[in-house]
């Protein structure tokens, strides 16, 4: 009984030597001070007892190591039960001290409150807490033990010594979680926090005062409180949501309760802390009401929030496909795709491991029922250490339950995660085969498995991590079929394919349509693997030539399909000149088929006569006699023949649509002169020309696509229909105008002579031309035009046409093709304006183009450098106006960093000087000055951006804001050494100079900034003129003495023993930096302002230069 271990447990208490607790309590000492923690003057306890001792001794113990808390706990309970039940007998001669159970419960908070002050950071605390939690824990588990004993149908204890031992040390705790020091509110909330989750019962009246106090923590402004304190609350409404399922209406208390897991939530989602946010993501209940937040830490900003979803919190879930189809495709999408590796590697896991155990481990019959069955718990499919043996069934449902037909497409998210799979899983690389039972009735699911395999085998090996038994490349020739026998196998999916269209036509059957879509996609999948055959064999060659010429020329083909087709055409003609010609023949015979055989039916109603003038452009092509209107007026159509002239006329839309989609496959296949190429000379002028001119929107713009493709294949067509291309961009509807811009800026790029400038004229009386140079070339008056309709459209109201001008003119900049500062400008005003949030592809276009462009060329940053100043002035003028009319419209205060979304001039400044940091340069060296890239270097970016942001302070009316914003910017410069010339290190230590003198600093650390800054310039222009010195330049040199003079200064004295004082030297550089300042130096605006600011040129001014 537990008297008589008591018992033991006491004499053991009371024959602890004197002498261990003495080293004890030195090592507590030692320990203490190692832990730096705040000091506190100890109140007086009492006397020492044995008791207390020997539960100080074990809770000493147990700060050491983990290893001993076992031993420490039996040892801690055995106290326990000597103080809380009545001795049976003691031993005869022994005299021992007679402690209660309240005694106990005394040391115990004693020594608890003694981890109060040990700070987060130090490891003992941690354990104490640890064994503290396991300890309640465990003996919460005898103390049920014991009283069932008694009675082994009892369910609940009125109290036990546990129980009254937690409720004594939570009801210590609960003050303190309030208290001012931050380390003792962690610690007093970890403990709390520990033992809710440790603990199985509590009282009701400490619960609630529990879940006040840690709803209070939760908003705490330390996150390591605000981290145990959720960790808390998460059981506490586990419990609520267990009390709620067995309850079928809830009290106020549980409304409580819910409250409790809508703030968590709260939390979960707006927390600014990861770790609170992480903790929080393993601490809630996995319920349906819960699960939408969970799943949306797929997209949050951490990494280590993420992964642990997909790494911890995913596996434990339970089977995956009671998860619904779009959460499913997301996740993928989301982890596959995460910018962390170890987040793609976590999801690539938990897809080739978990959810095709899922798939294996339950069959989908019975998994369907699962799902459909209503009010029943989500089973929770436990890992095993072992994984199933291979299955293809397995593997088919697992990719149909990731929705193949639309992930599965090009560039899905389906084709990412086989990829994976197929790299983790070797087993099933060597498992899967494709007998002629494979092939007999393709599914999407079997079609996609036999594609992302052949994909994989041809893609990957050993380098890329496979571990297999065999060789990849042996088992594509042992387990795929021959070309020969595979075009035999794709021409019975392309008759089904057609079959299922003509059913879907009629409309007869209302399962054709998506019968239909799974045919295409099975049709398209083979095509895939077609592209990445061996056509060496000549009868597979011939085989697969003739099948896609016959396909073709079917016009109930698809048009996706009909790409594949094409581009597997173009393989098999050969990649030769020849086999180019070859299969620009065969497409243009493809054409004139299709055209006859969609116009068969309307030739059958006709007379014999009028199919005598069909042809390609027949039907796009508007040519009316003058008096073609009377002829029209004067003859009435009759009812039959209306809806005849109707029906012929979405006829005619229907064959141009898809001849021009074949023409438009055809180009996007081709590299050689357009020229050179008969073929494509006649597909330009009978169909694609006829087509521009079409009045019909949907016939012009896809005859526009393959005007401008024939125009990357031909300079001379390009700068004929350049113009053409404006003229739809300044005139045209949105989508004509997208389309207009992607092809001036595929154009540009591919023939950029067109904007070069111009040789001189030719010298008519000498008949000679002069020797072209730089002076003399002329301007291309095209490249006006082009930069004039790029501005226009970058301040389209249409988002689409804002965002591909953008990406047009950052195509053209890249490349140097335009390098107009206005433009640049715009770019990044746009890029800052508020009225562009919105427009999330025009934004991210930008957010890399216009790093990648000034890192990428020193010129690009120069440019930038010069431009700065007047995007600063601007952007404060659009903040200033925004601030205007938040005060107009709430009247009150409208301060604040992003007034209105306008980013704040301090963000701005930083960007713009980060992006032209020489240090991100390319080619950039550090400690050689710079490598040298065209006129400026990239040692001299920073001193230009310097020298444009003081031009500005000096000479122009700035208002505050904007004066902070740049003088910000001045104290983030790096000027490497030797980076900058002479001359122009000169130039800025002028306009800092009269910086410092004007005090257009703001305020004080401005001004500290020019003080900085003038300081770091006088040493650089001291270091350049030794160098100068060293190298030999202008100056006088004294030998005697070993005195250098420098340029335009006179030696006074000459001795053998001549000291030169350093402030003496910089004294006389300022006297020689202000001899070259015109005017009083007191004076405002005193320098000669050479160019005109551009901020007062007209919006419309800045458009047309």
């Amino acid at each position: 009984m537990p008297g008589r271990t008591a018992r033991g447990g006491r004499a053991a208490a009371a024959t602890s030597p004197t002498a261990t607790n003495t080293v004890s309590r030195k090592r507590a000492t030692q320990a203490a001070g190692r832990n730096n923690s705040p000091s506190a003057e100890v109140p007086d306890e009492g006397a020492d007892t044995t008791l207390r001792r020997a539960v100080c001794t074990i809770f000493s113990d147990a700060q050491k190591s983990s290893v001993g808390h076992k031993k420490l706990m039996t040892s801690l309970r055995k106290i326990q039960e000597a103080c809380w039940y009545e001795p049976i007998s003691y031993k005869k001669g022994k005299q021992i001290e007679d402690f209660d159970a309240g005694d106990f419960d005394s040391e115990v908070v004693r020594c608890v409150l003694r981890i109060l002050p040990v700070r987060k950071s130090e490891p003992v605390g941690d354990r104490v807490v640890r064994f503290l939690g396991t300890y309640l824990s465990v003996a919460a588990q005898k103390d049920n033990e014991i009283a069932t004993l008694d009675d082994p149908d009892v369910t609940s204890v009125s109290e036990t010594p546990t129980g009254r031992l937690a409720s004594t040390i939570l009801g210590t705790l609960l003050p303190l979680l309030s208290s001012k020091d931050k380390t003792i509110r962690f610690r007093a909330t970890q403990i709390t926090s520990h033992m809710v989750n440790k603990l199985n019962m509590l009282d009701d009246s400490l619960f609630h005062k529990l879940r006040l106090a840690l709803l209070k923590r939760m908003h705490d402004k330390e996150t390591p409180v605000r981290v145990q304190a959720i960790y808390g609350l998460g059981r506490l409404a586990q419990e609520v949501v267990d009390d709620n399922e067995d309850q079928d209406e809830s009290d106020s208390d549980d409304n409580v309760g819910a409250g409790v897991l809508t703030k968590l939530l709260l939390v979960l989602q707006h927390d600014p802390a990861a770790e609170v946010r992480r903790n929080l993501l393993t601490s809630l209940p996995l319920i349906k009401e819960v699960l939408p937040y969970l799943l949306e830490r797929a997209r949050d900003a951490d990494g280590s929030t993420r992964r642990a979803l997909y790494a911890r919190l995913l596996p434990t879930l339970g089977d995956f496909r009671h998860l619904s189809l779009t959460h499913r495709e997301k996740l993928l999408r989301w982890g596959l795709r995460d910018r962390d590796e170890n987040v793609r590697k976590a999801t690539a896991r938990l897809f080739r491991e978990r959810w095709i155990e899922d798939c294996a481990a339950l069959p989908a019959a019975q998994a369907i029922e699962q799902e459909e069955a209503e009010g029943e718990e989500q089973p929770e499919t436990k890992a095993t250490d072992t994984a199933a043996a291979p299955s293809l069934d397995a593997l088919l449902e697992l990719i149909e339950r990731i929705d193949v037909i639309n992930s599965g497409g090009e560039g899905g998210i389906a084709q990412v995660a086989m990829k994976e799979f197929w790299e983790g899983r070797p087993d099933y690389v060597d498992y899967v085969s494709f007998p002629d039972t494979f092939w007999e009735d393709l599914s999407p699911e079997l079609a996609f498995v036999a594609r992302t395999f052949n994909e994989y085998c041809r893609s990957s090996g050993k380098e890329d991590g496979y571990d297999g038994p065999r060789m990849l490349d042996g088992m594509i020739e042992d387990k795929l079929p021959e070309v020969t026998k595979f075009g035999f196998l794709l021409e019975r999916e392309f008759a089904k394919l057609i079959e299922m269209v003509q059913l879907a036509a009629t409309g007869e059957d209302e399962e054709a349509e998506e019968d239909c879509v799974q045919r295409e996609f099975v049709v398209e999948q083979m095509l895939h693997m077609a592209l990445t055959f061996d056509y060496s064999d000549e009868v597979g060659r011939r085989k697969m030539f003739g099948l896609m010429r016959e396909a073709l020329a079917n016009p109930e083909l698809p048009e996706e399909t009909t790409r594949l087709a094409v581009e597997v055409l173009r393989l098999v003609c050969g990649e030769n000149l020849r086999g180019e010609r070859e299969f620009c023949g065969v497409v243009v015979e493809v054409l004139a088929e299709v055209h006859d055989c969609i116009m068969d039916d309307e030739d059958e109603t006709e007379e014999p006569s009028s199919s005598v003038d069909d042809s390609f452009h027949s039907a796009t092509e508007v040519i009316e006699d003058e008096d073609a209107p009377a002829k029209k007026a004067a003859k009435k159509l009759s009812p039959e023949d209306a809806e005849r002239e109707e029906q012929k006329a979405i006829r005619a839309i229907v064959v141009n649509m898809k001849c021009l989609h074949i023409a438009l496959c055809v180009l996007q296949n081709v590299q050689c002169d357009l020229n050179d190429n008969v073929h494509l000379v006649s597909l330009l002028n009978t169909l694609v020309v006829p087509a521009v001119r079409s009045t019909e929107a949907p016939i012009r713009e896809r005859g526009l696509c393959c005007l401008g493709l024939c125009c990357l294949l031909s300079k001379t067509l390009a700068e004929e229909n350049i113009e053409l291309f404006l003229h739809c961009l300044a005139k045209g509807h949105p989508a004509l105008q997208t389309i207009a811009l992607q092809i001036i800026g595929d154009v540009l790029v591919t023939h950029p002579s067109l904007l070069a400038d111009l040789p001189p004229p030719l010298d008519t009386t000498t008949l000679t031309t002069t020797t072209t140079t730089p002076d003399l070339l002329q301007e291309n008056l095209l490249r006006k035009q082009v930069q004039k309709a790029l501005s226009k459209s970058l301040k389209s109201p249409f988002p689409t046409v804002q965002s591909t001008a953008a990406t047009t003119l950052a195509k053209t900049m890249l490349t140097s093709l335009i390098t107009s500062p206005d433009l640049l400008k715009q770019l990044v005003l746009g890029f800052f304006d508020p009225e562009t949030a919105d427009n999330a592809q025009f934004r991210q276009s930008l957010a890399y183009f216009l790093p990648v462009y000034c890192h990428s060329r020193a010129e690009n940053a120069g440019r930038m450098a010069g431009i700065a100043p007047g995007v600063m002035g601007k952007l404060a003028v659009m903040r200033e106006a925004m601030m205007d009319e938040a005060e107009a419209d709430e009247g009150g205060d409208a301060g604040g960093e992003g007034v209105g979304g306008v980013v704040g001039l301090g963000v701005a400044g930083g960007m713009l000087v980060e992006w032209t940091d020489p240090r991100k340069g390319f080619g950039f060296r550090a400690g050689e000055g710079g490598a040298k890239g065209g006129a400026e270097g990239w040692g001299e970016t920073h001193c230009l951006l310097a020298d444009a942001v003081l031009e500005r302070l000096v000479t122009s009316q700035v208002g505050r804001e904007e004066r902070k914003g740049l003088v910000g910017m001045l104290g983030k410069l790096f000027l490497p050494a030797g980076g900058c010339g002479g001359e122009r290190l000169k130039g800025v230590l002028e306009l800092v100079t009269e910086a410092k003198e004007t005090e257009v600093a703001p305020d004080a650390a401005g001004t500290k900034v020019l003080k900085k800054l003038y300081e770091d310039l006088i040493k650089m222009v001291r270091d350049v003129a030794m160098a100068e010195r060293g190298v030999g330049a202008e100056e006088t040199v004294v030998e005697s003495t070993g005195m250098t003079v420098l340029p335009g200064a006179e030696a006074t004295e000459v001795g053998t023993e001549v000291e030169e004082d350093e402030d003496e030297e910089v004294t006389q550089m300022q006297r020689t930096m202000r001899d070259t300042t015109i005017g009083a130096p007191d004076a405002e605006g005193t320098r000669v302002q050479v160019e005109v600011d551009s901020e007062l040129l007209s919006e419309e001014d800045e458009t047309d230069v």
